[in-house]
C-alpha cells in the first residue's frame, strides 16, 4: 500500500524524549508502580493511563515542566513511550492491542497552570492546564476520520491518507486537507474503502465556571472543549469536573480575535458538591461502624431530625418529614409495567417569614442531588424539557429541564403559588407517573423524572387565614393537592413566651462568632474553595480525620433544641447531642444505598386502619382537612413508614414505624397532635409496669411510653408552646457553676440585666463614697 503524501520523518528529539518517559513508566519506586498499572490498563481493555505530574517531577524535574509549557512536543513522546511499554508487556494470547491507540492522562498539581475560564488568558495558549467548571452543553458524540483508504480499479493498488486539523492530539506535525482525493497522481479515478478506514469518537462540550464562584453582578464564563476517543461520553450536562488538557488557538477567527479550545487530556468527576454535582462522598469504615452503632439507638430518628437545619427554631413535624423525604419511600416496578413511586413530595404553605425558604435552602445542600427553581422564574418547559435545534447541523435535538437533570435527587420549587396555571399542569405528570412524555416537532419520547418536590407557596391572602378552610386558603387545585405527600400549614401565631424565645434564639445567632476570628473582623468568603477529586493521585483523607459523629454543642447555635427543656426520668435537663450534617448525609446515603424495607404483617394492618378512620374521619366534616383524602393518601402512609424503617437501617417495616407515619400525617392533615398517654397509668402501675419488664425480658411497653413522650414533646414543641425555659429571664445567681450549657469557655453574655445587686447599690452613700456592695 502506498501513501499518498509524504512519509513524516522521526524526529531525533522525540525519541530521546521517549526514551526518558520509557525509563519513568519502567522504574521502581517506593511511592509509585506505574508497571502494574499497566497490566490493570490491559487487563480491563481501556487505553489511557493516568499519570501524577508529581511523581514525573520527582523523576524528572525539566520533563515534567516540558509538559506543562510546551505539551506539543512532549505529549506525543509520552504516548510513543507507553506504546512502547506496552508492546513490550503483552500478552498476543489475552490482549489484541493492533487497533488501539494508547494515550497518557494526568492529574496532580499543577501550580500557576491551575486555572477557571474567567482566569484562562491568552499566556496560557499551547500550555497545559487544568480547570474545574460545571458543564453546560454537550453534542452529540460523532465519528472522525483518522485515515481513508482507497483502490484504484485500473492500477489495482490501494492507496492510504491520513488526515491531522488543528485539534489532532499529535498536531505538532501540519493540518492536511480534509477532502477525500478523488484520483490518484497519474490521474486515475479512486474508490474510496469504507470498510477500511479509520475513524474515532469526537464530541465537543462547554465547560462554564462554577456559579458560586464567579464575581458578584457578573454573568459566568465558559469555554469550549473537544473530547476524543475514549474521553466522549465521560460526563453529561450538570456535572462538576476538575479538566486537564492543552488549551490551543485553532484560528479561523475574524476581526483579529482566534477561536481558542482545550484539547481534553483528562476528566475528573467532582466528588464534593458546593451547589450542584452528585455528592457521593467515600464512606470509609469508620463511617460505617459509627453509622450502624448509631442506628441501634431507641431515638435514632428523633436524634436525625433534630439534627437538621439546627438554626431553625421549632419545626419539628416539618424537619421530621424533611429526613423522611431525604430517605425516600421504596419504589416498585411491577412486571406488568406498573411503576408506583418511592419518592415523597411536600409542600408548605404559610405565612410570610416562618422560614419556608430557609429549610428549601437546607434541603439543597443536603441531598445529594438537588436543584432549585422559584415558581415565576421557570416556564413548564424549562421544568421538564425543550426540543430545540443545532446551530451546527441544524437537527432537532431534546434538552432536559430542571426535573430531568434532577433524576433520583430532588426539586425545590419557592414562590410555588406565583406559577402561572399552564406551566403548573406540566408538573402533574413528574409528580406521580414520574416521567416526562414529548410529543413535539417529530420527538416521541418519554424521559425519567423520578424526583421528589419540595415546594413552599404562600396563601391567596398573602396571610393565612385561620377562620377560613384550608382550601379556601390555598390557591391549588385538588388534582395537584393529592400529589403532595404531605400539605404542612405554617402559621404565624401570636403568642407572648414562644416570641420571646425564638426572639431569644435569633438573637444568640446573630451572636455567633465563627472560632478562631475577632470581634469586628470582617468574614472574607473564601472563592477559590478547592473542591476533591477522585482517582489516582487524590488525596481522600482529608475526611477521615474527623471520626466523631457528634458536633460539639454550641450555645448560641443550637440553643433552639435546648428550648423544649426536655427533662429526663429523674427531671435533669437532658444532655443535647447534635450530629454534625456532613455525617448526617453520609447516614443518609448509607441507608439509601441499603435494599429497601419489606412490609410486615401488623405495620400493614395498622396502615389500612388508619385510612380507614381517617377516610371516615375525613367523611363526617367537622374537621378542617388541608388536603383531600384519596388513595394516594394510602400510599403515602406506606411510603412514610418505609423510610421510617429507613432510618432505623431496619429490613423490615414495623408497627411503630407504621404509627410515626400516622403521626406526621395527622399533623399534615389536621394539625393534630397526639396527647400525651399513659401518664396516670404510670404513676400508678409502676411497679406493675417494672414487674411485667423484669418478668417479659422486653420493656416494651416501658420503652414505646418513653418514644411516646420524646416524641409528643417535641410535637408539642410546634404548636402549643411549652414552658421554655430561656436562660435570658432567670436571674444568673440561680446558675450553678458548673452549667452544661454554658462552659467557662463560652462566648455568650447572659442578656438579662443583673439583679444579684440591689437597685440601691448603684447610689453612692451619704457622705459620696461607693457602697461596699458596689
Amino acid at each position: 500500500m502506498s501513501l499518498l503524501d509524504d512519509a513524516v520523518p522521526q524526529d531525533e528529539q522525540l525519541r530521546d524524549r521517549a526514551r526518558i518517559f520509557e525509563k519513568f513508566l519502567e522504574s521502581d519506586s517506593a511511592l509509585y508502580n506505574y508497571k502494574d498499572e499497566i497490566h490493570r490498563l490491559l487487563r480491563l481493555d481501556q487505553t489511557r493511563l493516568l499519570v501524577n505530574i508529581d511523581d514525573l517531577r520527582d523523576f524528572d524535574r525539566d520533563s515534567a515542566n516540558g509538559l506543562l509549557k510546551n505539551p506539543v512536543d512532549y505529549l506525543p513522546a509520552f504516548d510513543t513511550a507507553l506504546t512502547q511499554v506496552v508492546q513490550h508487556v503483552y500478552d498476543p494470547e489475552k490482549h489484541d492491542i493492533a487497533s488501539k491507540t494508547y494515550h497518557v492522562g494526568f492529574s496532580g498539581s499543577f501550580g500557576d497552570h491551575h486555572v477557571s475560564p474567567r482566569t484562562l488568558h491568552a499566556a496560557h495558549l499551547g500550555k497545559m492546564i487544568s480547570l474545574e467548571g460545571i458543564i453546560t452543553r454537550c453534542s452529540l458524540v460523532r465519528p472522525k476520520m483518522l485515515k481513508s483508504v482507497h483502490y484504484c480499479p485500473e492500477t489495482s493498488t490501494f492507496y492510504s491518507r491520513e488526515y491531522r486539523d488543528a485539534t489532532s492530539s499529535s498536531s505538532n506535525l501540519p493540518p492536511t486537507t480534509s477532502l477525500l482525493p478523488q484520483t490518484d497522481d497519474d490521474g486515475h479515478t479512486l474508490q474510496t474503502e469504507y470498510g477500511f478506514c479509520h475513524f474515532q469518537d469526537h464530541q465537543r462540550i462547554s465547560i462554564q465556571e462554577m456559579p458560586e464562584r464567579a464575581p458578584a453582578g457578573q454573568l459566568p464564563r465558559s469555554t469550549d472543549i473537544i473530547l476524543d476517543d475514549d474521553l466522549v461520553d465521560k460526563c453529561k450536562p450538570g456535572d462538576r469536573i476538575q479538566l486537564v488538557g492543552v488549551y490551543r488557538s485553532v484560528g479561523g477567527g475574524s476581526n483579529g480575535a482566534f477561536k481558542s479550545l482545550i484539547m481534553a487530556n483528562n476528566i475528573n468527576l467532582l466528588s464534593s458538591k458546593i451547589g450542584g454535582g452528585i455528592a457521593q462522598t467515600p464512606l470509609t469504615d469508620t463511617d460505617i461502624r459509627n453509622i450502624n452503632q448509631l442506628a441501634k439507638r431507641r431515638d435514632i430518628f428523633s436524634l436525625l431530625s433534630e439534627s437538621l437545619a439546627p438554626s431553625i427554631f421549632g419545626h419539628d413535624h416539618i424537619k421530621r418529614a424533611i429526613l423522611l423525604l431525604l430517605l425516600g419511600g421504596a419504589e416498585k416496578n411491577l412486571p406488568n409495567g406498573t411503576h408506583i413511586r418511592g419518592d415523597i413530595n411536600l409542600l408548605m404553605v404559610g405565612d410570610p417569614s416562618t422560614a419556608k425558604s430557609q429549610l428549601l435552602r437546607f434541603v439543597l445542600g443536603t441531598a445529594p442531588l438537588a436543584i432549585a427553581t422559584t415558581g415565576r422564574g421557570s416556564s413548564g418547559v424549562g421544568l421538564t424539557a425543550a426540543v430545540t435545534s443545532d446551530k451546527e447541523t441544524g437537527e432537532r435535538r431534546l434538552e432536559a429541564g430542571a426535573m430531568v437533570l434532577a433524576d433520583r435527587g430532588v426539586v425545590c420549587i419557592d414562590e410555588f403559588d406565583k406559577m402561572s396555571d399552564v406551566d403548573r399542569v406540566a408538573i402533574h405528570e413528574v409528580m406521580e407517573q414520574q416521567t416526562v412524555t414529548i410529543a413535539k416537532a417529530g420527538i416521541h419520547t418519554s424521559l425519567n423524572a423520578r424526583c421528589s418536590v419540595v415546594a413552599a407557596a404562600n396563601p391567596i391572602y398573602g396571610q393565612y387565614d385561620i377562620h377560613k378552610d384550608p382550601h379556601k386558603n390555598i390557591a391549588l387545585p385538588d388534582s395537584l393537592l393529592s400529589r403532595f405527600d404531605l400539605l404542612f400549614i405554617v402559621t404565624d401565631d401570636v403568642e407572648e413566651k414562644r416570641d420571646r424565645t425564638i426572639a431569644d434564639h435569633v438573637l444568640r445567632m446573630h451572636r455567633y462568632l465563627a472560632p478562631g476570628l475577632e470581634e469586628g473582623t470582617p468574614i472574607h468568603d473564601n472563592l477559590s474553595q478547592p473542591l476533591s477529586v477522585e482517582g489516582p493521585g487524590s488525596n481522600l483523607d482529608v475526611e477521615a480525620v474527623e471520626t466523631s459523629p457528634f458536633e460539639k454543642y454550641d450555645p448560641l447555635l443550637h440553643m433552639g433544641m435546648q428550648q423544649s427543656g426536655r427533662l429526663t426520668r429523674h427531671n435533669k435537663p437532658k444532655k443535647m447531642e447534635i450530629l454534625s450534617i456532613a455525617f448526617v448525609k453520609k447516614y443518609i446515603q448509607y441507608a439509601k444505598s441499603r435494599t429497601a424495607p419489606v412490609l410486615t404483617k401488623g405495620a400493614a394492618d395498622y396502615i389500612v386502619e388508619v385510612y380507614a378512620n381517617l377516610r371516615n374521619e375525613g367523611m363526617e366534616g367537622n374537621k378542617k382537612k388541608t388536603s383531600p383524602l384519596t388513595a394516594r393518601t394510602l400510599e403515602t402512609l406506606i411510603r412514610l413508614s418505609t423510610a421510617h424503617a429507613k432510618a432505623r437501617l431496619s429490613a423490615k417495616v414495623e408497627h411503630r414505624d407504621a404509627k410515626q407515619a400516622e403521626e406526621i400525617m395527622r399533623f399534615a392533615l389536621f394539625r393534630e397532635v397526639p396527647k400525651r398517654q399513659r401518664r396516670k397509668k404510670r404513676k400508678l402501675n409502676n411497679g406493675a409496669a417494672a414487674l411485667k419488664g423484669s418478668v417479659d425480658g422486653s420493656d416494651d411497653g416501658e420503652t414505646d411510653e418513653s418514644e411516646d413522650e420524646q416524641e409528643t414533646a417535641s410535637a408539642e414543641r410546634m404548636t402549643t408552646p411549652t414552658a421554655t425555659q430561656s436562660r435570658s429571664t432567670a436571674p444568673p445567681a440561680a446558675q450553678p457553676p458548673d452549667d452544661p450549657i454554658w462552659g467557662d469557655d463560652s462566648q455568650d453574655v447572659p442578656m438579662a440585666e443583673d439583679h444579684s445587686i440591689p437597685s440601691t447599690a448603684s447610689l453612692p452613700t451619704a457622705d459620696g463614697t461607693v457602697r461596699p456592695e458596689r
